[in-house]
């Protein structure tokens, strides 16, 4: 339901696109879209969300009540829906497809796939046969004790629904198999009392594999790659990225031809950010996000078009470009604090570190280990990029107000 032509915002002619999750990186993918001169509507659960303090109209509402949710866009008439977090009710998504008022990005049914480790798993292993973690999933203690046993330990368990790390612990014997299943429970963007366990790869690092599904020259749907992407991650949530991660062409060969696989049964348009586990030329596939990734913040400094202006192109039917101009690589800043309203001190002497850039979210809550704004750095070299990244993060000091 893309129009052929982009109009203008807030006129009769508009291109109109809502947003359903407007954090940092929707504020991003907003940002992008109002270049190219649509109208934007950004959803979120809670108020000023950092995608609501820049879009053209902003609705504060529970995305997983699909009553509230299909009222919303009914009164907006977006030509396209565009899912960017996990707690939303894709069930009325789907209703919006049947209904034909609107187009579901990249559609309805890889949002219900993606926004549910069970669906997006069985898909991955048991319908396209690629090649994963063990994994069980479970829906009571009994049940996580009997999967923890089968895939072996350390397991990781984690809610089927959940985002940076939340709910997802590492456990290492049977005695933390309570603690950790009551933590999913609690952690879960939306609490279906599942869970999924998984057993450990042994594996030498973990990418992100930034695919996006682009109208090209062909007039059809086509499959382009960014370059890889390298990152760290402490208790599920990522810290620290990279571009490019360093691999073997098999590997990188490999990479591509899962992430292909698994982007093409979703179907659509837009940027899918694959997670990978790579073991010398060996790569299994982990999980997937039919959008940009937190990892991807990097491309904001490394490549021609960010996976921001990459999923706003897809998404509206236009030309993409993945190529990567430098190496640079993004640090963190957390909140470090509970507070309200925070101030950030040391942005002054962030900035003087070379090749350097911030983006500060403009959360309207900080919380001690909450994302609150990131450091992304370039250079000749991906370790000289990670230092002024991490140098740059760290001069960052957010404060009460």
């Amino acid at each position: 339901m893309v129009p052929p032509r982009l109009g203008t915002p807030l006129s009769p002619s508009a291109t109109r696109v809502l947003l359903l999750g407007s954090g940092e990186l929707g504020k991003e993918v907003i940002i992008a879209l109002q270049r190219l001169g649509v109208e934007v509507i950004a959803v979120d659960r809670y108020s000023n969300a950092p995608g609501q303090q820049v879009a053209h109209r902003a609705h504060t509402v529970d995305m997983s009540d699909p009553e509230a949710l299909l009222a919303i866009i009914e009164a907006e008439r977006p030509h396209l829906v565009v899912p960017e977090i996990e707690a939303i009710a894709t069930d009325a998504l789907a209703v919006v497809e049947e209904r034909g008022l609107a187009e579901v990005i990249p559609t309805a049914r890889a949002t219900q796939l993606t926004m549910n480790r069970e669906g997006i798993r069985r898909l991955a292993a048991e319908e396209l046969g690629l090649p994963t973690s063990p994994y069980r999933f479970a829906q009571s203690l009994d049940e996580v004790r009997a999967a923890a046993e089968q895939v072996g330990f350390p397991c990781v368990i984690k809610p089927v629904m959940s985002s940076s790390g939340k709910g997802q612990s590492t456990v290492r014997s049977a005695d933390d198999l309570a603690g950790a299943w009551e933590y999913a429970l609690a952690g879960g963007r939306i609490n279906h009392g599942t869970v999924i366990v998984e057993g450990f790869v042994d594996f030498d690092y973990e990418i992100t594999q930034l695919t996006v599904r682009a109208i090209g020259e062909s007039g059809e749907v086509e499959t382009y790659f960014c370059d890889p992407i390298g990152h760290v991650q402490r208790d599920g949530d990522y810290v620290e990225s990279w571009q490019p991660q360093p691999m073997s062409e098999a590997a990188l060969a490999r990479a591509r031809e899962v992430a292909a696989a698994v982007t093409a049964a979703l179907g659509g348009r837009g940027v899918f950010g694959v997670e990978l586990f790579v073991k010398g030329d060996e790569v299994y596939f982990s999980e997937v996000s039919p959008r940009p990734h937190d990892t991807g913040l990097v491309t904001l400094r490394t490549q021609r078009y960010s996976e921001f202006e990459l999923h706003a192109r897809a998404i509206l039917g236009l030309p993409v470009d993945t190529t990567m101009l430098t190496p640079g690589a993004s640090a963190v800043i957390y909140g470090g604090v509970d507070a309200t309203g925070i101030a950030f001190d040391g942005v002054a002497d962030a900035l003087r570190v070379p090749e350097t850039d911030l983006r500060l979210f403009g959360k309207p809550e900080s919380f001690r280990r909450r994302r609150m704004g990131v450091a992304v750095s370039t250079a000749a070299d991906i370790e000289t990029a990670r230092a002024r990244a991490t140098e740059a993060a760290s001069r960052v000091r957010p404060t009460a107000s």
